[in-house]
């Protein structure tokens, strides 16, 4: 008797990619560079752009929860001095070190922001930036523990 599970190809449950700690340090760092990119193109084209991330609200009327946009301040990256543009790559609210003690990228003009964001974002694709999102652990973890010693 055939049955029909027995028609089917059955086989192990692939391993999730998205509990590999670098992966997700990666992907979050794309998401705010599109952010960033979002905002150097306002910037370019003389705008102003507010984010709006949804998030779920319990009405007090009706006792029911919905989700509603909620505008999200956003703090650029990049910023001017002596009439030139630099970028800092952000992660944990930190920029990173890029080269020994240097953290940020010189610009120029403000046109340029774009393109320069945009080559980071090929950087962190391509894996450039792993070095320095896997450097050091997070504060907590058993290698910063001191264990009582000074």
């Amino acid at each position: 008797m055939t049955t029909l599970l027995s028609s089917l190809k059955v086989t192990v449950r692939p391993a999730d990619g998205s509990s590999n700690p670098l992966i997700l340090r990666r992907e979050k760092l794309l998401t705010k560079l599109g952010q960033q990119k979002i905002l150097a193109t306002a910037l370019v084209e003389n705008e102003t752009h507010t984010f709006y991330p949804e998030k779920w609200v319990k009405d007090e009327e009706t006792g029911e929860r919905e989700k509603v946009q909620v505008p999200k301040k956003v703090s650029p990256w990049f910023y001017k001095r002596n009439n030139r543009y630099y970028l800092e790559v952000r992660s944990g609210n930190k920029p990173l070190e890029l080269q020994k003690g240097m953290h940020a990228i010189e610009v120029g003009e403000e046109e340029d922001l774009v393109s320069t964001i945009e080559t980071i974002i090929e950087a962190v694709v391509a894996g450039e930036l792993d070095p320095l999102l896997t450097k050091g652990d997070k504060p907590g973890t058993k290698k910063n523990k001191t264990n009582g010693k000074k």
